[in-house]
C-alpha cells in the first residue's frame, strides 16, 4: 500500500492509523500548500486532488478519510480499531462523520483557507473568526457528548481516536485551547508509538 499525504493535514490521522496497524507501507508527500495535489502526477492517481489517498497493493484507489479508515479497519480485524458490532461499529462511523465532515471543513477549513468562504480579501477576518468559533463550539459539545473513558467512545481505541488526533493537531496551530477531556485525549495519542512514527515520518 502507498499513503499520498500532505503534512499536518488530515492524512496524518491515516498516518496513524497504517502505523497502528503495523504492516508494511510505502508515503508519498504532496505538499497542498506547495499545490503539489494539482501537479499532474498526483491527479493522475486521484482526480480529486485530495489528501488522503490510497493506493491499494490490488492497483485501485481509495480516497476520503472516513472511507479509507473503515476498509483499512475492517481488512485489518487483528488491530482492533473498530469494534465488532453493529452498534459499536455504527457509533465509529457516526464520529468519523462528524469529524471530517462537520468539524474539518466548517471550522478548520474556514480559518486555513479562508478565502475558499470570503467574499473578497476584506471578507476573510470574517470567515476567520467565524471558523474559530465554529470550532470551539463544535469542541465542547463533543466534550460534552464524550463517552468513552480516555478514548472517544466506550468500545476503546479505534480510528475515531486518530481522526480526532489530526483536529487537535489544528488546536494547535489554530491556537486554540480545547476543553480538558480533549487536551487529556491529545495527550493520551501523543504517548502512543503509532503516533510518533507517524509524526517522525512527516517531519522528514
Amino acid at each position: 500500500m502507498k499513503l499520498l499525504y500532505s503534512p499536518g493535514a488530515c492524512s496524518l490521522g491515516i498516518h496513524v492509523i497504517l502505523e497502528e496497524i503495523g504492516k508494511p507501507f510505502a508515503a508519498e508527500r504532496f505538499s497542498t500548500r506547495d499545490g503539489g495535489t494539482y501537479t499532474p502526477e498526483f491527479i493522475a492517481m486521484n482526480p480529486k486532488s485530495k489528501v488522503p489517498t490510497l493506493l491499494r497493493d490490488d492497483g485501485s484507489v481509495l480516497t476520503e478519510f472516513q472511507t479509507i479508515a473503515f476498509w483499512l479497519a475492517k481488512s485489518n480485524p487483528a488491530a482492533k480499531l473498530i469494534p465488532t458490532d453493529l452498534e459499536g461499529e455504527t457509533r465509529v462511523l457516526e464520529m468519523l462523520d462528524y469529524i471530517c465532515g462537520t468539524i474539518h471543513p466548517q471550522a478548520f477549513t474556514r480559518q486555513f483557507r479562508a478565502v475558499n468562504f470570503a467574499r473578497d480579501a476584506e471578507d476573510e477576518p470574517r470567515v476567520v473568526a467565524q471558523g474559530k468559533a465554529l470550532a470551539e463550539k463544535y469542541l465542547a459539545l463533543l466534550a460534552q457528548s464524550w463517552k468513552g473513558s480516555d478514548w472517544l467512545l466506550p468500545s476503546g481505541f479505534s480510528v475515531a481516536d486518530c481522526a480526532l488526533f489530526f483536529l487537535e493537531r489544528w488546536c494547535l496551530r489554530a491556537g486554540i485551547t480545547p476543553p480538558t477531556r480533549i487536551a487529556a485525549h491529545y495527550e493520551a495519542m501523543m504517548a502512543r508509538p503509532a503516533v510518533a512514527r507517524a509524526l517522525a515520518a512527516e517531519a522528514a
